[in-house]
């Protein structure tokens, strides 16, 4: 009986701790920052706690009592390869990013049953909705504008559910492999054609300078072979002033007419024979005439030595 007795009190302080740590954790909610605590009793809600610490509830032990955590702090979502059709039927990969808070932890557990769920539905259609009527080239060049779109598009909604949306916004816009393939084909063919534009227009610039150029020149040439004779006739005044170069300049100018490959020319003779009647005479006749002119020659000039000796 003596070590009955002493089992027996040894064990009443633990079950005086088991007791006031049951009723402890059957009496009390405890309640975390940046959290809401749902007790609801059979089904219906009836009590919100928000204030972080411990709250006392005495039925909370019993089975009909239920609690839900719901938690306030900021949170987010990201939906990855959200299909959509652009205006020309392309299917573009929408990656979307949400930075959403509860702030109403009673409708977003009760006014829809799955709000998470719901939420992807709901971006999904809202981004088919905004992305729809617009080419593939726009969503990529408005990639920025459109996260204001969208959370214009889904907020109303988010807020039926107790839910603020802080932020939205695209982080990435793509499309599959074969239209990629098909994309990338029509950018290089685009590119080709604007370089053939380039290099066209380049040709009839450079050829429309050439023209101009073409035509300045062949006005600048007319105004000179036009300035051409007055010059002449200026220098010809000129000379006539001193009949000697006059003279000079006509016979200079008369054999410059002489070509040495094509004419051959009787000049020199003077005024007792033309050299029309010279081109006529034999090449003997010549060569006596040269001879008797030798002669000739040689005897005046002994005769003018002879008579200046004789002085």
């Amino acid at each position: 009986m003596n070590i009955m007795s002493l089992a027996a009190g040894a064990l009443i302080p633990f079950a005086i701790v088991a007791i006031i740590y049951a009723a402890y954790r059957g009496m009390t909610i405890r309640v975390e920052d940046e959290e809401a605590v749902l007790v609801t009793r059979f089904g219906r809600l009836v009590d919100v706690l928000k204030k972080p610490g411990l709250h006392f509830q005495a039925d909370r032990f019993l089975p009909w009592v239920r609690l839900r955590h719901v938690s306030l702090a900021r949170d987010f979502r990201e939906f990855v390869g959200l299909h959509v059709h652009d205006s020309q039927g392309t299917t573009v990969l929408v990656d979307i990013w949400l930075e959403i808070r509860i702030t109403d932890p009673v409708k977003s557990s009760f006014a829809i049953e799955d709000w998470d769920h719901a939420l992807r539905n709901l971006v999904s259609h809202a981004v088919t909705s905004i992305y729809g009527n617009k080419r593939f080239d726009e969503i990529l060049r408005a990639r920025v504008e459109l996260g204001p779109a969208l959370e214009a598009e889904i907020a109303d909604d988010l807020a039926r559910w107790g839910i603020t949306l802080e932020q939205a916004y695209v982080r990435d816009v793509g499309v599959r492999p074969d239209v990629e393939r098909q994309i990338l084909a029509s950018v290089s063919a685009r590119l080709e054609r604007a370089m053939a534009d380039v290099a066209e227009r380049g040709r009839l610039a450079v050829a429309r300078i050439e023209a101009e150029t073409s035509v300045n020149v062949a006005e600048l040439v007319a105004r000179a072979k036009g300035q051409y004779p007055e010059a002449v006739g200026r220098a010809y005044e000129r000379l006539g002033t001193t009949s000697t170069v006059r003279a000079a300049y006509d016979e200079l100018y008369k054999l410059s007419q002489i070509r040495p490959h094509r004419t051959m020319a009787f000049v020199g003779f003077g005024d007792g024979l033309r050299p029309v009647d010279a081109m006529m005479i034999p090449q003997e006749a010549l060569r006596e005439s040269d001879l008797a002119g030798t002669h000739s020659n040689g005897g005046r000039n002994a005769s003018k030595n002879g008579g200046a000796k004789s002085d």
